[in-house]
Protein backbone atom coordinates (compact mmCIF):
# COMPACT_ATOMS: atom_id res chain seq x y z
CA UNK A 1 0.00 0.00 0.00
CA UNK A 2 1.46 3.40 -1.27
CA UNK A 3 0.49 6.07 0.93
CA UNK A 4 0.74 9.63 -0.56
CA UNK A 5 0.84 12.93 1.06
CA UNK A 6 -0.54 16.30 0.33
CA UNK A 7 0.46 20.11 1.89
CA UNK A 8 -1.90 21.92 3.60
CA UNK A 9 -2.56 24.28 1.13
CA UNK A 10 -3.60 22.00 -1.41
CA UNK A 11 -5.57 20.15 1.17
CA UNK A 12 -7.12 23.09 2.19
CA UNK A 13 -7.80 24.20 -1.75
CA UNK A 14 -9.27 20.55 -2.56
CA UNK A 15 -11.84 21.73 1.05
CA UNK A 16 -12.74 24.77 -0.32
CA UNK A 17 -13.43 23.43 -3.83
CA UNK A 18 -15.25 20.64 -2.03
CA UNK A 19 -17.41 23.30 -0.36
CA UNK A 20 -18.07 25.34 -3.92
CA UNK A 21 -19.69 22.70 -5.62
CA UNK A 22 -21.71 21.63 -2.49
CA UNK A 23 -23.02 25.54 -2.40
CA UNK A 24 -23.71 25.05 -6.09
CA UNK A 25 -25.25 22.08 -5.68
CA UNK A 26 -27.53 22.78 -3.11
CA UNK A 27 -28.42 25.84 -5.43
CA UNK A 28 -29.28 24.31 -7.71
CA UNK A 29 -31.42 21.62 -6.05
CA UNK A 30 -33.96 24.53 -4.41
CA UNK A 31 -34.34 26.24 -7.66
CA UNK A 32 -34.81 23.41 -9.83
CA UNK A 33 -38.73 22.83 -10.92
CA UNK A 34 -39.47 19.65 -9.51
CA UNK A 35 -42.43 17.27 -10.27
CA UNK A 36 -41.88 14.54 -8.46
CA UNK A 37 -43.80 14.45 -5.40
CA UNK A 38 -46.35 16.68 -6.79
CA UNK A 39 -48.81 14.36 -7.97
CA UNK A 40 -50.07 11.37 -6.62
CA UNK A 41 -51.92 8.11 -8.31
CA UNK A 42 -55.15 6.65 -6.81
CA UNK A 43 -53.14 3.80 -4.62
CA UNK A 44 -51.35 6.49 -3.12
CA UNK A 45 -54.27 9.07 -2.28
CA UNK A 46 -56.54 5.67 -1.29
CA UNK A 47 -53.36 5.20 1.46
CA UNK A 48 -53.29 9.24 2.64
CA UNK A 49 -57.01 9.03 3.08
CA UNK A 50 -57.45 5.73 4.52
CA UNK A 51 -60.55 5.22 2.20
CA UNK A 52 -61.35 2.77 -0.70
CA UNK A 53 -60.79 3.22 -4.41
CA UNK A 54 -64.51 3.26 -4.94
CA UNK A 55 -64.58 5.96 -1.96
CA UNK A 56 -62.01 7.99 -3.78
CA UNK A 57 -64.19 7.68 -7.43
CA UNK A 58 -66.77 8.66 -5.39
CA UNK A 59 -65.19 12.04 -3.72
CA UNK A 60 -64.36 12.81 -7.73
CA UNK A 61 -67.91 11.83 -8.97
CA UNK A 62 -69.09 14.22 -6.69
CA UNK A 63 -66.52 16.99 -7.14
CA UNK A 64 -64.91 16.99 -3.49
CA UNK A 65 -61.11 16.14 -5.12
CA UNK A 66 -59.87 17.27 -8.18
CA UNK A 67 -57.71 15.08 -10.68
CA UNK A 68 -55.85 15.00 -13.50
CA UNK A 69 -56.47 12.36 -16.05
CA UNK A 70 -53.89 11.45 -18.81
CA UNK A 71 -55.36 8.44 -20.51
CA UNK A 72 -56.85 5.83 -18.14
CA UNK A 73 -54.21 7.05 -15.47
CA UNK A 74 -55.60 9.69 -12.66
CA UNK A 75 -53.54 12.16 -10.71
CA UNK A 76 -53.79 14.18 -8.11
CA UNK A 77 -52.10 17.55 -6.18
CA UNK A 78 -50.79 16.69 -3.28
CA UNK A 79 -51.58 20.27 -2.26
CA UNK A 80 -55.22 19.40 -2.93
CA UNK A 81 -55.01 16.13 -0.72
CA UNK A 82 -53.41 17.85 1.83
CA UNK A 83 -56.54 21.15 1.60
CA UNK A 84 -59.07 18.69 1.74
CA UNK A 85 -57.74 16.99 4.38
CA UNK A 86 -57.62 20.49 6.24
CA UNK A 87 -60.82 21.54 4.66
CA UNK A 88 -62.53 18.05 6.92
CA UNK A 89 -60.10 18.54 9.79
CA UNK A 90 -62.68 18.54 13.36
CA UNK A 91 -60.63 20.10 16.24
CA UNK A 92 -61.29 18.02 19.25
CA UNK A 93 -63.28 21.29 20.76
CA UNK A 94 -65.58 20.52 18.47
CA UNK A 95 -66.71 17.55 19.87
Amino acid sequence: MEIELITKTDYNQLLNLLIGIDTKLDQLIKSAPSLSGIWLDSSEVCIMLHVSSRTLQNYRDRGMLSFNQIGSKILYKRSDIEKFLDNHYISRSEY
